[in-house]
């Protein structure tokens, strides 16, 4: 079926993501860069304001392949289980993440997770599943998850009204700037080689091969796509030689 054919693509990513040691030195090497940013800006930055830290959470500080590895074995995809997932509030903590943001806790600086995932029926569970996992700040006042739109600048524009933001982590590019929302990927390349300079000093990106923005660019930002058409833009997208 052309779900199997979709689910077939992405069972390579979820055996690295689930399997491979490189997947987590990736994390470990994410948290410890950004320990050594924020080192560098409590030593050399002199500012009035608090800190913070923005971090997303979904394939960031919690790890979701089992849900992805669920969708697969049942022959599913995106939205099925997702529910069920987020409701368990069983996400481990991915690598490296919980050591940081409670290092960045003992230093006096805040940390906010800006989420996609929504107010209305996931702020519960997944603050239980920050609290369980011992994550510093998983309250109301820092987990600012979706309400009316999916760009998260609101957020950001309102932390840095009050705060000294050092850090923003995430694996999709509109977890830092919405200059990346809704860009062809042409476009989206040309705006990362414009900012490489603040990959690894301000920006952290964190590896996910299942899914984001980068697809949606593939498909065009077309809603509702079958999976036929998914695989099709899919496979159009490769570069032989």
């Amino acid at each position: 079926s052309a779900i199997r054919s979709i689910n077939d693509q992405s069972v390579g990513a979820t055996a690295w993501f689930q399997s491979s040691a490189e997947a987590q030195a990736l994390f470990y090497q994410a948290y410890n860069v950004a320990r050594w940013m924020l080192d560098h800006d409590l030593t050399t930055m002199k500012t009035k304001k608090k800190r913070a830290v923005i971090v997303d959470i979904d394939e960031t500080v919690l790890d979701n392949s089992p849900h992805q590895a669920t969708m697969i074995l049942r022959d599913s995809v995106f939205p099925a289980y997702w529910k069920e997932w987020v409701n368990a509030a069983r996400a481990e903590a991915l690598p490296g993440a919980v050591e940081f943001l409670q290092y960045a806790a003992s230093k006096g600086v805040e940390v906010f997770y800006v989420s996609g995932r929504t107010q209305k029926d996931e702020l519960e569970p997944t603050k239980k599943n920050l609290t369980t996992g011992g994550f510093p700040f998983a309250d109301d006042a820092h987990l600012l998850l979706r309400s009316d739109q999916s760009s998260k600048e609101k957020w950001r524009q309102s932390i840095a009204d009050k705060y000294h933001i050092v850090l923003l982590m995430g694996d999709n590019l509109n977890d830092f700037s919405k200059t990346f929302e809704r860009k062809s990927v042409t476009d989206r390349a040309a705006e990362v080689k414009r900012l490489r300079d603040e990959f690894g000093k301000r920006f952290i990106v964190l590896p996910n091969p299942f899914y984001g923005e980068w697809e949606s660019a593939l498909f065009k930002y077309q809603p509702h796509l079958t999976p036929d058409q998914m695989n099709k833009l899919r496979k159009e997208s490769l570069k032989g030689f």
